[in-house]
């Protein structure tokens, strides 16, 4: 039997959390997209226990204030690519700077240097993910999902999936619809 599941990840993010914070008994004050504010500091047992508890779940305490931003411009990009309603309308340099509240050209210089590649091409990627995930999920034609993603059309998201993948989305699709014929025969 198989199980089709839809998972928001920012909830599923902050439960952890939760779940881990209280294990430990370690007060906190809030959980954000990124951050969990805490009203004291924690001891370098608890810290480590902290830290090893979140670990089996792919989640890692941040050591530095530049990883700090440049995780934080991750989730908000992811964010804005996952959420169930259609892209910003407004420009995504801008909702990104809005968000993380620095300025764009400082972050898209910050991003480059600690990641090797810029804001944009992370984009792209995120995009291409998504629409993947589209396909798969939610049976939706290429139209809607250009519309859904921002793209102005959708040669636009034919070429960046072309680029990003090595396929078209046609043959993306195609190869799922044949996986999934083989999976019931």
């Amino acid at each position: 039997m198989k199980l089709n599941v839809k998972h928001d990840i920012n909830i599923a993010c902050k439960a952890i959390l939760k779940e881990q914070l209280e294990n430990f008994n370690i007060p906190y004050q809030s959980i954000s997209m990124g951050e969990i504010e805490l009203p004291t500091e924690l001891s370098p047992d608890k810290f480590s226990e902290l830290s090893n508890g979140l670990k089996k779940y792919g989640i890692e305490i941040i050591d530095s204030q530049k990883n700090a931003l440049i995780q934080k411009t991750k989730d908000v990009i992811t964010e804005m690519i996952y959420r169930e309603e259609n892209l910003p309308s407004v420009k995504i340099s801008a909702y990104i700077s809005e968000k993380v509240n620095y300025s764009y050209g400082y972050l898209a210089a910050l991003f480059s240097e600690i990641t090797y590649t810029s804001i944009e091409n992370y984009i792209i990627i995120q995009k291409i993910e998504r629409a993947k995930q589209l396909m798969l999920q939610e049976d939706l034609n290429l139209t809607e999902i250009a519309y859904r993603l921002s793209y102005s059309s959708v040669a636009h998201l034919s070429t960046q999936f072309k680029k990003t993948t090595g396929l078209t989305p046609s043959a993306f699709q195609s190869i799922i619809k044949k996986r999934k014929a083989n999976k019931f025969s």
